[in-house]
């Protein structure tokens, strides 16, 4: 078993200084799209280091939607392929846990890729933005970010 590592306070604070902006609209209306659902909903964020800018809404095709997500390798392709255009920069994604916290998990984990990638992940109302960093032995681990809605 894996378990999910999310820093310590102390260790969290060092990394506090990420904060991300993203409208308070656009996070209205992940809230109440996660809150609509009963299944996972997923998608992209895309943007920069310091601001999401848009949040693309892909098909979940984890076998068990209710539990688990998984983007829809097409919908990922075609947004590598708009951001090598000249488009928006994917610069992580975004995910519910319809009858959860907005922490990460331990699937979370087991599944992250631990490449500084942004993970907003929705829940119970509400949303929390981590980022996915490399930890001991091979695991992923999470540190939260600073959301700062304007």
């Amino acid at each position: 078993m894996i378990a999910c590592f999310v820093e310590s306070p102390e260790t969290m604070a060092y990394h506090m200084g990420t904060m991300v902006k993203i409208s308070t609209e656009l996070l209205g209306r992940l809230i109440a799209l996660a809150n609509a659902h009963d299944e996972e909903i997923c998608g992209l964020l895309l943007g920069t280091a310091e601001r999401i800018v848009e949040a693309q809404l892909c098909p979940n095709i984890a076998a068990d939607p209710a539990h688990r997500f998984e983007i829809d390798p097409a919908a990922l392709f075609a947004a590598h392929r708009a951001a090598r255009a000249g488009g928006a920069q994917i610069i992580g994604n975004y995910h519910s846990h319809p009858y959860g916290s907005p922490m990460p998990s331990v699937t979370d984990a087991e599944n992250a890729a631990p490449d500084g990638g942004y993970w907003l992940i929705l829940g119970r109302g509400s949303a929390r933005l981590w980022r996915a960093l490399p930890g001991d032995g091979g695991r992923t681990r999470f540190i939260e970010a600073v959301l700062a809605t304007d």
